[in-house]
């Protein structure tokens, strides 16, 4: 999994499922760093609506068209990010804010990151302001009510989630 001679963020996550905005931050890191791998967190306690098979199938399938899929990988993992961070020789752990009410939790966890190992950084990225309203959580919420999110995911993930409610 390492990339050698590269800068390699981990863009971490539940992605359940990926929308657009995430794939409006992987594609302004992707300035940024020479590689990312999309790591999806196994966390069972979160009670996730897709497993974790449909989650990396969704991001898979939202990449086929991106611009520069050599440059990403997807993967998964358990445990401590940190740990997965280093195995895979990354520089960085990638994260996204939308609003200053995402700043304390995820000020939190880089502290506590930071405790656990001072390898990577962890580098916040600016949601995309075409994209700051959405949220993984609202698109479902959004789609169970019968609402309509074209353009705010792609089409693999909308077509699931029409399946996942309205089967």
């Amino acid at each position: 999994m390492r990339m050698q001679d590269s800068r390699v963020a981990v863009y971490a996550g539940s992605f359940d499922p990926i929308t657009n905005g995430h794939l409006d931050l992987l594609d302004r890191a992707l300035k940024i760093f020479d590689n990312i791998i999309i790591a999806v967190a196994e966390n069972p306690a979160k009670k996730p609506l897709f497993t974790l098979d449909e989650r990396l199938e969704l991001i898979r399938a939202s990449l086929l068209t991106h611009a520069e899929p050599n440059r990403i990988q997807v993967d998964s993992f358990q445990g401590l990010l940190v740990d997965y961070v280093e195995r895979t020789g990354a520089v960085a752990i990638l994260r996204g804010l939308r609003a200053v009410s995402d700043f304390e939790y995820e000020f939190q966890m880089a502290l506590m990151n930071r405790k656990l190992s001072r390898k990577p950084e962890t580098m916040y990225l600016m949601t995309g302001a075409r994209w700051i309203y959405i949220s993984s959580r609202i698109i479902k919420e959004v789609v169970q009510a019968g609402g309509c999110v074209t353009g705010l995911v792609p089409e693999a993930v909308e077509h699931k989630l029409q399946t996942k409610f309205r089967p």
